[in-house]
């Protein structure tokens, strides 16, 4: 009998031996590749199997290109600054570089409990002053470019964390930190023109080998549409509201206007009669979120009292203001065509508003609508001398109708807005900007850099629209870099993202002090190849990646303008009934003692055996025996037949090259689930065949235990080092497969009378159609009755005499 498996001694053992001597090592000779785990924050609840989930994927990959002959890059760091490490740290009552500090080490302990090939020597913390010196000297380029602007808006501000949040951060009209209600304050707000990119970040998509629907999370979250601006005169003035519409073609249906409630023009066009309750619509208006208005189950709105004129039939058009119209889209004013736009319905409908038909399918007049015609084809009805016209082929010529007649212009709109970058807290990196009263904004030196964030005993924020900074005034109060006259630093920092919008790129030059990144580094390793994490942050970091990424490209910086060329999103791991793992709800799964108990190996296996990678699946701790079992029948396999001497059979010359075939396969095809299946597979067929011929040759126990490797490292180190190997399994090249030696030379058919199956016979694969009917009819001997009036064979699969 072979000695017992002991994960405890035998992942000691290697991880020891890989600190003494790494097995990813470039020699000069092997190709590069970079995979990337998007970085974590460092939370102080640690890592729970969710976490484990995305870090496998990533080093079973990297491992497995590796063995493929690369060099492989695969780093790891900490995304350390924003609001997560700020709560944690209030929620504690410590100080928030502290707080950091230690959920740093303990994630770092667990993170090596996978025994991933990270690199820690590429380490980086976005809280190191090292580091965010390069985020701040991003800033300070983009100031001098003209990306980085000034503007007092009314944004997003949650009352609990007592910052301004960009709309991405608002999920269903909460802080996506904490949960809270967001409301609206009106605040100067640093900005970053990342609509300038809105068209290269929406056509570049196209270059990229990313899911699908992360490219149309994109592309609809940037929004592109075509449309119009029209002018819409105020009755008895020559004063005029632009609108913004992707329907042009449907102008005399529009039958009113709505308006923002924050509209430069919407207090001014209140009557007497309606001045109170259009004040008290604005005031309610101000307390929602952006979110919030444009979801909205019930529409809410104000009459102003005044008209605008329809420029096409001279129609008086009531102005309304409502909410689910936002200031910052489009030109903050719509027409409204209630009878082929939904929301115009709706609120046509509450409103007691005309409703005018102006498209209908085969030019039939709907009567009593009940809901908005809203297909996109159609003939035009009761639209002056447009009547009769298609819809499709109107919408396309109508903007240039409006240009030739003098009251609007063809346009495009995007729905993407310029991104709001100040917070209005302690811990991020101070925005290297000092106001002067005279030089007004004026970027601090770049040879100044970094501006370092002060020591302060109270970081808690202020709720005043202030960050905490602002009350230091030994750090605010300076002097201008142009005039050397007083002046006030910045005392807003930045969000978390902009810590994460370019690490990948540091990564590979992490101690270069003299530069962000070298270019010719860049050049060689970058961009990324392959990019790993999950779908949350499919608008968030992968679109500011993106426009950090052109914006780097640009100034010249880098010579690649995407910063991941493949990206691959892993799906959650869940608590019972697919509820998301989280401390509050008391169902978090820590790996500390799952390690433990049943050791990395098997921990690693059962992550990617729990589903397909890239769906979410439900944890079922239960699940991990049978794989733990599972290692253990891979152990006996090898430990019993590994010095048995026998040579291999063609059954083992087919199943081993059956074995790489497949496992390659599913491998490139991302389907890790199955990969692991097809290894218990394999296992028991070999365990069969040892247990028939006496062993198993030597060559195909080394070919499993290669491929196995990547999934299982520790315990593929040691079998290889009992096969008598002195080197690491990691030093092999990944096993190649013969298609020609696939081939089963015996099949076994199915012998059928009137498509029941009698018996089962085994036959040569190329045998004839006459002979293996020939062998069915001998095979069912006497259960063979009646008269014969057909012969069905199915090459390889059945014979089906059909019998009367």
């Amino acid at each position: 009998m072979s000695v017992p498996y002991n994960h405890k001694e035998i992942e000691k053992k290697w991880r020891l031996n890989w600190e003494k001597k790494p097995v990813n090592v470039q020699d000069g000779s092997k190709k590069e590749y970079y995979c990337l785990d998007m970085f974590p924050y460092p939370s102080g609840s640690g890592l729970h199997v969710g976490h484990w989930r995305g870090y496998v994927i990533s080093d079973v990959w990297s491992r497995y290109k590796m063995l493929n002959g690369y060099h492989v890059i695969h780093p790891m760091g900490w995304d350390a600054f924003g609001l997560p490490a700020e709560n944690y740290a209030i929620k504690m009552g410590v100080h928030p570089r502290v707080s950091t500090a230690e959920n740093v080490a303990n994630i770092k302990r667990q993170i090596k409990e996978i025994s991933a090939v990270y690199d820690w020597d590429l380490e980086v913390n976005t809280t190191d002053p090292n580091y965010y010196k390069w985020t701040q000297w991003i800033f300070v380029k983009m100031f001098k470019e003209g990306l980085a602007y000034q503007k007092e808006m009314p944004i997003n501000w949650c009352p609990s964390c007592k910052t301004g949040l960009a709309n991405e951060e608002v999920v269903n009209g909460k802080c996506e930190r904490c949960g809270a209600e967001v409301t609206k304050k009106n605040l100067n707000q640093w900005m970053l023109k990342i609509t300038k990119y809105a068209d290269r970040l929406l056509n570049d998509l196209d270059k990229l080998d990313w899911p699908e629907k992360v490219k149309k999370m994109q592309t609809d979250w940037i929004g592109k549409s075509y449309g119009a601006e029209v002018d819409f005169k105020l009755e008895n003035s020559d004063e005029k509201i632009t609108v913004y519409t992707t329907r042009p073609d449907t102008l005399y249906g529009a039958t009113f206007m709505v308006l923002a409630p924050e509209h430069e023009m919407a207090k001014k066009l209140a009557t007497a009669e309606t001045e109170k309750a259009v004040e008290e619509y604005i005031t309610m208006a101000a307390n929602k979120s952006s979110v919030d208005r444009l979801q909205g189950k019930e529409k809410t709105g104000v009459f102003t009292g005044s008209y605008a004129i329809n420029p096409l039939n001279g129609a008086k058009v009531p102005i309304w203001l409502s909410d689910y119209v936002l200031a910052d889209y489009g030109t903050g004013a719509i027409m409204c065509v209630p009878a082929h736009d939904d929301r115009d319905f709706e609120f046509a409908t509450k409103f007691n508003i005309p409703i005018i038909q102006v498209i209908a399918k085969d030019g039939k007049e709907i009567e009593n609508m009940t809901e908005a015609y809203t297909d996109a084809v159609g003939t035009m009805i009761n639209s002056g001398d447009w009547n009769g016209m298609e819809s499709a082929v109107l919408k396309k010529e109508a903007p240039h109708i409006i240009e030739e007649k003098g009251f609007g212009k063809a346009t495009v709109n995007y729905k993407l807005r310029d991104w709001v970058f100040s917070r209005q807290r302690y811990w991020g990196e101070p925005i290297p900007i000092i106001h002067c009263p005279d030089c007004g904004a004026v970027p601090v030196p770049e040879e100044e850099l970094p501006l370092l964030l002060p020591e302060v005993d109270s970081y808690q924020p202020t709720g005043t629209g202030e960050s905490p900074l602002a009350d230091i005034e030994e750090w605010v109060n300076t002097t201008c870099p142009c005039c050397g006259k007083p002046a006030k630093r910045e005392t807003n920092t930045m969000p978390q993202w902009a810590g994460s919008s370019w690490y990948f790129l540091r990564y590979v030059d992490n101690k270069n002090d003299k530069e962000l990144v070298n270019k010719q580094k860049a050049h060689d390793l970058l961009p990324v190849d392959m990019y790993i994490g999950g779908v949350e942050h499919a608008v968030l970091h992968l679109l500011y990646s993106r426009f950090y990424t052109k914006f780097l490209y640009d100034i010249g910086v880098v010579d690649f303008e995407e910063p991941f060329a493949k990206l691959f999103n892993q799906g959650m791991i869940t608590g019972k009934n697919g509820i998301k793992m989280s401390k509050s709800k008391g169902n978090v799964v820590s790996p500390d003692d799952l390690v433990r108990d049943y050791g990395c190996d098997s921990l690693r296996i059962y992550e990617l055996f729990v589903g397909p990678p890239e769906l979410d699946s439900e944890w079922d701790e239960r699940g991990i025996d049978g794989v733990y079992r599972f290692i253990n029948r891979f152990w006996h396999l090898v430990e019993d037949n590994k010095d048995c001497g026998i040579a291999a059979t063609k059954e083992m010359e087919k199943t081993r090259h059956k074995l790489v075939y497949d496992i390659t396969t599913r491998l490139e095809g991302f389907s890790l689930n199955t990969v692991v299946s097809g290894f218990m597979e394999y296992n028991n067929k070999l365990l069969e065949i040892a247990k028939k011929e006496g062993g198993i040759d030597k060559e195909t126990l080394e070919t499993m235990t290669i491929l196995i490797a990547p999934f299982a490292p520790h315990i593929a180190e040691e079998l290889w080092e009992r096969l008598g190997h002195e080197n690491s399994v990691f030093d092999n090249k990944w096993p190649e497969y013969d298609k020609a030696k696939m081939v089963d030379d015996e099949v076994k058919v199915a012998v059928q009378i009137n498509g029941k199956t009698k018996t089962v016979i085994e036959v040569a694969a190329d045998i004839s159609k006459d002979d293996v009917i020939a062998k069915a009819k001998e095979a069912l001997g006497d259960k063979l009755s009646g008269n014969i009036i057909k012969e069905i064979y199915v090459p390889k699969k059945i014979v089906n005499l059909v019998v009367k």
